[in-house]
């Protein structure tokens, strides 16, 4: 047995490779990276079906951010060209739910920019989107900064299904990436949100400048915190940043690096995010085979995806099926909008 089959074995057994196995795993992965990403597939397949999960988004608020996080267009402190606007009425935010759920979207983000949501006007119009996109038939998910028991609480009673807080790196590389709060403040929110009965959300970005180790340390602090969903975003770099001028990671990096979390991680959902078409290019398939269960379809915060009809192409194409069908052809008013929802978001592909 050669070490990618020892190796694969390890993380099925003990449900996660180690992180100095998974080192091994990623310089192994140098020299034989189709073998890994072979291993990991069978991983996936064993432990997430041959289903993969689409997730839409909105950004519901934008720009002005007080904090300085290095990569991030919306931070107040560097000049971006981002737009900047307020937070979007729930009846808007509905409009955008629908059309991922005919998209095929499973799960729909509500994420707003800031360290956190405090006017009541505010959490008043999120609590309403959030009943709305629950009775489309979507699963409700937020990502709104910063929470405390009670707002966890709130918005689990509210109809939300999974919380979102990035950590968006290590915690020994963090300083290079944000000097504004503390580390410990994003693994409060994620513990708080895990502690109301949320299923979490949590990863971060690759490609700011750390190295695989850094990586592994993320993984391995969101193990400790038994996330259930691990989103991978890819550096795109923005005009005005400090990273604007950074080197982009090799395609074949960022795929042994998906194979990596599949390796430590093989029951939780693995979500290919942001940057991941201009990083991967004609890759991007590959990001399933190294072990990838979902995808955030159709556009990001401040930067344009691609079209969901292609990824619901790629998947189909990679003879997987995605967790909900597409309704392209459904324009249903806002009255009628209620129903559609149900019926897309019910119908499963067999």
């Amino acid at each position: 047995m050669d070490i990618i089959d020892k190796l694969k074995n390890q993380a099925l057994k003990n449900n996660g490779l180690a992180a100095d196995k998974a080192l091994d795993l990623f310089i192994e992965g140098a020299d034989h990276p189709f073998r890994v990403m072979a291993a990991a597939t069978e991983i996936r397949e064993q432990c997430k079906d041959r289903e993969i999960i689409l997730c839409g988004i909105v950004n519901a608020k934008s720009g002005k951010c007080p904090e300085d996080c290095s990569f991030c267009a919306q931070s107040a402190y560097y000049e971006t060209g981002v737009s900047s606007y307020r937070l979007k009425q729930a009846a808007t935010i509905l409009e955008e739910a629908a059309a991922a759920a005919r998209s095929g979207a499973e799960m729909f983000g509500i994420v707003t920019s800031g360290k956190m949501i405090k006017a009541k006007k505010e959490w008043s119009e999120i609590f309403k989107a959030i009943d709305g996109v629950g009775k489309m038939g979507l699963k409700p998910c937020a990502s709104l900064g910063i929470i405390d028991a009670q707002r966890a609480r709130d918005l689990k009673t509210a109809g939300l299904f999974r919380y979102h807080h990035n950590l968006e790196t290590s915690r020994s590389f963090f300083p290079n990436i944000c000097t504004t709060h503390a580390y410990e403040e994003d693994v409060a929110t994620v513990q708080t949100a895990k502690a109301a009965g949320l299923s979490v959300c949590s990863g971060g970005l690759i490609g700011l400048g750390e190295g695989i180790t850094h990586r592994i340390e993320l993984i391995e602090t969101l193990r400790q915190l038994d996330v259930d969903s691990i989103p991978v975003n890819i550096l795109t770099p923005i005009k005005g940043t400090p990273l604007a001028r950074i080197a982009p990671l090799p395609p074949l990096e960022i795929l042994m690096t998906i194979a990596v979390f599949r390796f430590m991680l093989p029951d939780r959902d693995i979500k290919l995010c942001g940057g991941k078409e201009k990083n991967l290019r004609q890759l991007l398939p590959l990001a399933i085979v190294a072990g990838a269960n979902s995808l955030m379809t159709g556009n990001y915060l401040t930067t344009d995806g691609r079209d969901s009809a292609l990824d619901q192409e790629m998947i189909t194409d990679l003879g997987l099926r995605a967790t909900r069908e597409a309704n392209p052809l459904c324009s249903c008013s806002a009255k009628a909008r209620k129903t559609c929802g149900r019926q897309i978001g019910a119908k499963k592909t067999k």
